[in-house]
């Protein structure tokens, strides 16, 4: 089976290597880096092809070839890109977040007969799959909330957080409205809003703030109260207000001595070398995900604890295991022909699909991620 990876950054290259790993699979890394390529290509087992992605031109023919395709690109080209690779006729599984509503390319999708499987991350991504899969379980499930992030293992003043995944997409994270359902209805708060500290085994206390992380299952999932958090370090919620109420994070560009510059491409220009993890600097991701419901007249609590740290083995981040691990899992389920639906398909649908939960838990612990399940009755 022939598999392109577009994208070969810290996320795309662990599904890469991952892929590679099975031998009827021959891969092709595609991306503009040279020395990114180069890195991998001495690393696994694959094929390497420097090309702009972000020339829509270019799509089509690189992945003429192929069974399917992973889209590991930058949040602003996702869109156009998958457009391109189903108006190919591939199948595709993408990680990467766009502000895009997916669902507006479901219609090609369809009469192009693929599968899309968006948002196939850690959060959204593995948060869906377990919603999906639960929501099935219950006869009427009420609450849904997810709390999850990625964090360095060393805490250092004065941000105390290191980039994990892209610097672009987190300060997206800080400013774009969270939408959240309440009383079946949706609700639009602040990022960074309704901040509460939390404990969590193995980590202590972390703050939570609203970002806005549900996606599709805001409609996809009939449950009245749906909100998903994101996890940093006491006091990071905060800093991060004060960069953007003082503009740090707007995107118009602005007059600087006779220059126009964006304050946010300033921002994350700046912040790009003290964000950065280190060489072998360690980092982990926690998330916990809760769903209250009915069953069998009683009400039950399923909730979720996944805590995963870097691989110092492989040198592989937690996030870009636990992201690209998700992905690269679903892309076997669908060359498996676990998952056949046609269209737009959130990971929320693949939980809802038989074996396919199962499938991807035992794939998990095959690569040392354990998630741990506690069943309540309330």
């Amino acid at each position: 089976m022939k598999i392109a990876v577009l994208g070969a950054g810290k996320v795309g290259s662990a599904i890469a290597k991952d892929l590679a790993q099975e031998a009827a699979f021959s891969v092709t890394v595609i991306d503009f880096d040279q020395r990114a390529l180069d890195r991998l290509k001495a690393e696994a087992r694959l094929s390497c092809l420097q090309s702009d992605l972000r020339k829509r031109e270019n799509i089509s023919q690189l992945v003429s070839e192929v069974d399917i395709v992973v889209c590991a690109v930058h949040g602003f080209m996702v869109f156009e890109t998958l457009k391109q690779i189903i108006e190919a006729g591939k199948d595709v599984v993408d990680i990467s977040f766009f502000a895009e509503d997916p669902f507006l390319l479901d219609e090609l999708a369809k009469s192009k007969g693929v599968t899309v499987v968006v948002d196939c991350g850690v959060a959204p991504g593995l948060c869906n799959i377990l919603a999906g899969y639960v929501f099935d379980q219950f006869d009427q499930t009420d609450r849904y909330a997810c709390y999850v992030g990625g964090l360095p293992q060393l805490r250092l003043k004065p941000f105390e957080y290191k980039v994990v995944f892209s610097l672009p997409d987190v300060l997206e994270e800080y400013t774009r409205p969270a939408r959240l359902v309440e009383n079946g209805r949706e609700v639009v708060r602040p990022a960074l809003s309704e901040v509460e500290l939390m404990d969590f085994p193995g980590v202590g206390t972390l703050e939570a703030f609203n970002t806005d992380g549900l996606r599709s299952m805001r409609n996809t999932l009939n449950i009245p109260f749906m909100v998903e958090k994101t996890l940093r370090y006491p006091g990071h919620a905060g800093l991060m207000r004060i960069f953007r109420e003082s503009r740090f994070f707007d995107t118009s560009p602005i007059e600087v001595e006779g220059q126009m510059v964006s304050p946010l491409a300033l921002t994350a220009k700046l912040l790009s070398d003290q964000w950065r993890l280190a060489e072998g600097e360690t980092d982990f991701t926690v998330m916990e995900v809760v769903l209250e419901g009915q069953k069998n007249g009683k009400r039950l609590r399923h909730s979720y604890y996944l805590l995963d740290s870097f691989d110092s083995e492989t040198q592989t981040t937690s996030m870009a295991r636990t992201t690209g691990y998700t992905c690269s899992i679903v892309v076997r389920q669908l060359l498996r022909k676990l998952f056949t639906q046609k269209g737009i398909c959130p990971p929320e649908f693949l939980g809802r699909t038989k074996g396919c939960y199962e499938d991807l838990l035992a794939g998990y612990e095959k690569r040392n991620i354990r998630i741990k399940e506690t069943i309540l009755e309330l």
